[in-house]
Formats: structure tokens, C-alpha cells, sequence
């Protein structure tokens, strides 16, 4: 009852925001009939309306993008280093490690630019790429949080055919088939938005590229899009999440049918920094894109400071609790973090 309520409310979650911003992009569809003078690049507004707290944003950003570097890149190379971290589990924490930087460093420099120089126009190809790795990046970590989850299922509910399962091959075949499938996904959701003309209205209020303020300024028939980024969310955004929601109802019967008090606790360390970074990712998007929108103005695409400070959580500051996450909750990676850290070099 519990999964139904939870993939429900997701679904129509989802729905209703896409069937609500599909009015939206009509509108555009009619504007841009009336100026089709196609534009050559865009402008991110960003926080250009809060320019004495700019510096501000400035300092933070740079902080946390320097923390996302040095926290993930550690644990990168303390999954490769550390011998006993060569294990499934470790190997996705690795993947989602790389994942965070490839994402923040797709749009944070950009973002750290326009702050400092107040230079906001970003070009075409430029903003193709930033919506490329946004989505790529997006739907290879909802894959990857899925397959971590199974893998947790496994590891409690079947040790015993753990390792035949989730072998070497599988788990790297798992997390390859996560990157090619995020990969292939932006590349439709990606060519399908470019292809669009964009006239008139070439402000993105936003600090990045994000896809569908992007698809709100395009003069054109833009249901196609809708259609294809509907499928796409229920296959890279729900489906991941059902299984999430399944694995775990699993564990907690399996961990709550143990007598041992030490297992249970065991079983539950090994699952607490999976399942806090699942209800930060999950539920900063959910809310980023299923609130209500009553306060929007008729006509003007005027994104609220909140939902501004909002979506830096989820691009900046997520990527960042992540290592942190992990290393304070798992006891082996604080280890081998420590380890790592403390090792004197040979002389």
C-alpha cells in the first residue's frame, strides 16, 4: 500500500507538471509567430536581480565546488586504492563520485563567471552542452541510485548468492549500462529541444541551461518533447525509485526478522548513506518540480528566489553532502579515507 501511495503521488507528480507547462509552451508556440528573428545564444539571469548578495553566491558556490572536487576525488581514489572497499557497493559510490563532478564542473565555472563578471550571455553551443550533461548526468544518477539499492537487497536479503550475482562483470556491466542509457537519453532529449527555433525571448531565468526553461522560449509545436521527457521520467525518474521503495520494504523485513541485535545494527549502517542520499535526491526534485505554482506571473516566467536557492541545492550542494554523507555513515570508507589521508609517502 505504502510503494502504491509513493509511485502514485511521483506519477502525478510528474504528470501535472508536464501537462501544466505544456499551456505554457503554447504560449510560446503563438509569440514566436509574431518575431521570427531566431536567436544565436542566450542569457541566464541567474540572480541578477539580488546584485549585493552576488559576491555572496559568489564565495559559497566556489566553497562547495571546491569541496565537491577534493570530497569525491578522495573517494575515487580510495575505492581504487583501498582493497577492501572492491566491492559493489563501492564501485557505484565510485561512478556516482565521478558522476557529481562531471555535473557540477559542466555548469559551475559558467555559473562562478557570471557571478563575478556579470557576463550572462551564454551561446548556443554552449547551452547544448550544458543541457547535454544536466540530463545525462540527472537520469545515469537516478539509474545508479536504483542499482546501489539492489545491490543493498541483495548484500541482506541473499548473501549467500550475493557474490554469484552481482560478480564483477555484472556490477560493472550494471553501472556501464546506467552511463550508456543517461548518455542516449540526452542525446534524444538534447536534439530534440536544439531543433526547435528559438525567437524573440532568448532569457533563461535560470543560472544554467536546465531543459525546460529553455523549451518555454521556443516558437514551435513543442509536444514531441513533452511526450518523449513524460517517457523519460517514468523510466529514469520512477522506475529507478520503485525499485528503491521495493529493495528496501525487503531489507527492513529481512533486518527485523534478525534476532541479533548487532546484525541488525550491521545491516542498518550499511544502508543509512544510501537511503539519506535517495531522500535528498528524490525529495529536492519532487519538490523543486512538484510544488504548486500559484505564485507565477501571467505572461512572465518570474522563477522565485526560493526556487532559485532551490535548484542550487540540488545542482551544488547535493553533489557535495554526498562524500560527506558517505564518510561519515560507512564505516569502511571513513577508514579507508583515514587511511588514505594519513599514508606517508615512501622515501
Amino acid at each position: 500500500m505504502i510503494v502504491q501511495v509513493i509511485c502514485t503521488v511521483c506519477f502525478l507528480a510528474v504528470n501535472t507538471f508536464y501537462v501544466r507547462s505544456s499551456f505554457d509552451f503554447l504560449k510560446a508556440d503563438d509569440m514566436g509567430e509574431i518575431n521570427q528573428t531566431l536567436v544565436s545564444e542566450f542569457l541566464l539571469l541567474g540572480l541578477s536581480g539580488y546584485p549585493k548578495i552576488e559576491i555572496i553566491y559568489f564565495a559559497l558556490i566556489l566553497v562547495m565546488y571546491l569541496v565537491i572536487l577534493i570530497g569525491n576525488g578522495v573517494l575515487i581514489i580510495a575505492s581504487i586504492l583501498d582493497s577492501r572497499l572492491h566491492m559493489p557497493m563501492y564501485f557505484f559510490l565510485g561512478n556516482l563520485s565521478f558522476l557529481d563532478i562531471c555535473y557540477t564542473s559542466s555548469s559551475v565555472p559558467s555559473t562562478l563567471v557570471s557571478l563575478i563578471s556579470k557576463k550572462r550571455n551564454i551561446s548556443f553551443s554552449g547551452c547544448t552542452v550544458q543541457m547535454f550533461f544536466g540530463f545525462a548526468m540527472g537520469s545515469t544518477e537516478c539509474l545508479l541510485l536504483g542499482m546501489m539499492a539492489f545491490d543493498r537487497y541483495m548484500a541482506i536479503c541473499n548473501p549467500l548468492r550475493y557474490p554469484i550475482i552481482l560478480s564483477k562483470v555484472a556490477y560493472v556491466l550494471m553501472a556501464s549500462v546506467s552511463w550508456l542509457s543517461g548518455g542516449i537519453n540526452s542525446v534524444v532529449q538534447t536534439l530534440l529541444a536544439m531543433r526547435l527555433p528559438f525567437c524573440g525571448n532568448n532569457i533563461i531565468n535560470h543560472f544554467t541551461c536546465e531543459i525546460l526553461a529553455v523549451l518555454k522560449l521556443a516558437c514551435a509545436d513543442i509536444s514531441l518533447n513533452i511526450i518523449t521527457m513524460v517517457i523519460s521520467n517514468m523510466a529514469f525518474l520512477v522506475l529507478p525509485l520503485m525499485v528503491i521503495v521495493f529493495s528496501y520494504m525487503f531489507i527492513l523485513y529481512t533486518i527485523l526478522q534478525m534476532n541479533s541485535v548487532t546484525g541488525r545494527r550491521k545491516a542498518f549502517s550499511t544502508c543509512s548513506a544510501h537511503l539519506t542520499v535517495v531522500i535528498i535526491f528524490y525529495g529536492t526534485i519532487l519538490f523543486l518540480y512538484a510544488k504548486p505554482k500559484s505564485q507565477d506571473l501571467t505572461g512572465e516566467e518570474k522563477l522565485q528566489a526560493s526556487d532559485k536557492l532551490i535548484s542550487l541545492f540540488y545542482g551544488v550542494v547535493t553533489p557535495m553532502l554526498n562524500p560527506i554523507i558517505y564518510s561519515l555513515r560507512n564505516k569502511d570508507v571513513k577508514a579507508a579515507v583515514k587511511y588514505l589521508l594519513n599514508k606517508k609517502p615512501i622515501h
